[in-house]
């Protein structure tokens, strides 16, 4: 009676540790923290978070406080204290979408507002049609402050 028992349990054993993962070798892992301690991660305030509009054709070849002409087909923003020239993430805070935006021209002029976006950045952003959104606004620093850094949409604003 103990052979088949003694059989058939060496067979559950072998089939049981067939499926079962093996620890790699200490040069394979290549994560030296354990599954009860995960890596920590690094989370920035935002700078502001608040209410943006966009403004468009109505404003469309006047003069912003940079001087350029306003393009609402260009990615830029009017914030009331950032610098001009600085660079902006904003993120929708109800669909996720986030562009990098230059902050060319002063505003808003609506209390309660914190930034005003030019329509194609609210067309990015998917709230053109809502005309006012809750966006979380991050400052983009560039490595080199003299060369300024290019309009991008971010991963995150690539989503369908």
């Amino acid at each position: 009676m103990r052979g088949p028992i003694a059989h058939t349990l060496a067979i559950v054993l072998s089939v049981a540790s067939l499926g079962a993962a093996q620890r790699p070798a200490s040069s394979e892992s290549g994560n030296t923290r354990n599954a009860e301690h995960p890596a920590k991660v690094a989370t920035t305030k935002p700078y502001q978070i608040g209410t943006a509009s966009w403004y468009g054709d109505y404003f469309q070849g006047k003069t912003t406080a940079s001087g350029e002409p306003y393009n609402m087909y260009d990615l830029t923003a009017a914030h009331p204290t950032l610098p001009l020239g600085s660079w902006v993430r904003v993120t929708n805070l109800r669909n996720g979408r986030a562009v990098v935006v230059r902050i060319n021209d002063r505003g808003p002029v609506v209390p309660g507002r914190i930034i005003d976006l030019s329509y194609n950045t609210a067309r990015v952003l998917r709230f053109q049609s809502q005309g006012l959104q809750r966006v979380r606004l991050d400052v983009v620093r560039t490595k080199d402050s003299a060369k300024p850094a290019q309009p991008q949409l971010v991963a995150a604003a690539l989503r369908y």
